[in-house]
């Protein structure tokens, strides 16, 4: 007789499940530099996801080689988290027994596809757009497919409508990411069809990322944030093997390995915001952790210019960080004043 997966209960009791209704005021408070952590480790895996497959070749194989790289380096490290530490391994064991007795939707632990194919296009879209182009692609499709996640109830909090702050905050988060790109060269940059269609990639990427983070936030109600984690490396990763078999039927070359060390610490970078993920979705829903993540996407954005390429930095960088500040912060004034 199968034995049903219990929910997550940590810091919760189980009768008082954690969603962004039941999280404190303090909780949620101290949860925001984790929200901006998120959106920074995903500005420096795209950097490095996009290095590690110029290095690596040419074509889809040498994109999707890096993806696989970075998918699967994570997974080794949380095969041997899950292997060492007992709580998780138990977790994760119940998870499975909990998809086979039917208390846990097949469904929801296909959310490490949508993470494959982020990482896919970090690979195969930012030799082409450049990380800026490929950043404010993202975050529309993010941005406008967070919104419809929590409207229809996807997520782990259930349904939240459509409402004018969440919607300002929407908005205001894609101009900042627009006024960045602007700012390194976005507007000059000629259009394409080529151009055009490299940049479905990362509006793609961003929707699936939203979409992602209400099914991992569902499957952490019941498994907690590190079996759903290698939950999500595992499918990913037989994802991205399938994706790389397809990959060398199209043109291209696969040159080495490169040399420098840091351009295989993707995976540990998306190890870090799809843990975190799965538990910030439950205490603030899909948007408003899109929201913080993409000012720490931008802010994160300005550091390294700062560090990699200051000449590119300019007035439109300092306003565009700041005016995604303004944007998930007025978002939740205007809710807490009970603006609709």
């Amino acid at each position: 007789m199968s034995r049903a997966v219990h929910p997550d209960t940590t810091s919760r009791t189980s009768t008082t499940p954690l969603t962004p209704a039941t999280a404190s005021t303090r909780m949620k408070a101290l949860t925001v530099p984790a929200m901006l952590a998120i959106g920074g480790f995903v500005s420096v895996q795209s950097l490095i996801n996009g290095q590690l497959a110029a290095g690596l070749g040419t074509g889809l194989r040498a994109g999707a080689l890096a993806a696989v790289i970075s998918f699967g380096s994570g997974l080794v490290l949380l095969t041997a988290w899950v292997l060492l530490h007992r709580p998780s391994g138990r977790r994760l064991r119940g998870l499975y027994r909990g998809v086979r007795a039917g208390d846990v939707p097949l469904r929801l632990l296909l959310g490490g596809l949508f993470g494959a194919a982020f990482v896919a296009s970090q690979g195969l879209a930012t030799g082409l757009l450049g990380v800026a182009l490929f950043i404010v692609c993202f975050v529309a499709g993010q941005s406008v497919t967070a919104l419809l996640v929590d409207h229809f109830g996807w997520g782990p909090s259930g349904r939240t409508a459509i409402s004018l702050p969440r919607l300002f905050g929407s908005v205001l988060a894609v101009v900042a990411a627009v006024l960045s790109g602007v700012q390194v060269g976005l507007s000059s940059t000629s259009v394409t069809p080529a151009l055009v269609l490299t940049a479905a990639l990362p509006l793609l990427a961003g929707a699936g990322t939203s979409i992602q983070q209400g099914l991992n936030g569902r499957v952490a109600v019941h498994a907690g944030p590190w079996p759903t984690t290698w939950n999500n490396f595992l499918v990913g990763t037989a994802g991205l093997l399938v994706f790389l078999a397809l990959s060398f039927l199209a043109p291209g070359e696969l040159v080495g390995l490169p040399g420098q060390w840091w351009l295989y610490l993707g995976g540990l970078f998306g190890i870090a915001f799809i843990s975190l993920s799965t538990v910030m979705v439950r205490i603030h829903g899909v948007l408003v952790l899109g929201l913080w993540a993409v000012a720490g996407q931008v802010v994160a954005a300005v550091v390294i210019d700062l560090v990699v390429a200051p000449e590119e930095l300019g007035p439109l960088s300092w306003v565009a960080a700041g005016l995604t500040l303004v944007g998930v912060l007025g978002a939740m004034t205007l809710r807490a004043r009970g603006v609709r």
